[in-house]
C-alpha cells in the first residue's frame, strides 16, 4: 500500500485528532522544549535536517524496490527515547509521513504529540536553520598553482 492511501485511511478512521501546527508555531514550541521526531529515512535526514537541539531521527518509512514500507519498530524506537508524557513535534519532507506517524504515536497512548504541517520543505522555505554535511573542499586548477 502506498503512502497516499494510508494516509486517507488513517485519517479517515483514525479515532485520535492530530494537531498539526505550522513551521512558526513548531519552531517556537521547539525551542521552548519539545523534543523534534524526523520521521525520513535517514539518507534524507542526513542530507539535511533542523538545525534544533534534542532532534531524533526515527525513520517511519522505508523506501524499497517494492515500495514504502512502515518502519515495524518505529514505536518500540520512539518509546526507547521518548517518554509518553513528553512533548513531541513530528515531521518529514511535507507532512504526510509525520500525520501517520503522529497518529500512530496518539494512538499508542503518547499524550502531547503534533504534527509539524508542510514539514522540512515549509521550514526550509521559511530560511529557518538547517544542518547540511559539509561539502568537501575540491581544489580547482588554478588554486593548485
Amino acid at each position: 500500500m502506498t503512502a497516499a492511501p494510508l494516509l486517507r485511511f488513517f485519517i479517515c478512521c483514525s479515532a485520535v485528532a492530530v494537531v498539526t501546527v505550522d513551521v512558526h508555531k513548531a519552531k517556537d514550541l521547539i525551542h521552548s522544549g519539545h523534543r523534534y521526531i524526523d520521521v525520513r529515512t535517514t539518507e534524507e535526514f542526513q542530507r539535511g535536517h533542523l538545525d534544533v537541539e534534542n532532534i531524533l531521527n526515527i525513520p517511519y518509512l522505508f523506501f524499497t524496490p517494492e515500495g514504502r514500507s512502515k518502519n515495524p519498530q518505529f514505536l518500540e524506537q520512539v518509546s526507547s527515547a521518548c517518554s509518553k508524557d513528553d512533548l513531541l513535534i513530528v515531521g518529514c519532507q511535507s507532512g504526510a509521513r509525520s500525520t501517520l506517524a503522529t497518529t500512530d504515536l496518539l494512538t499508542a497512548g503518547f499524550k502531547h504529540v503534533s504534527n509539524m504541517g508542510g514539514g522540512y520543505a515549509a521550514w526550509m522555505e521559511n530560511s529557518f536553520g538547517v544542518k547540511k554535511p559539509e561539502e568537501k573542499h575540491v581544489k580547482k586548477p588554478q588554486e593548485e598553482q
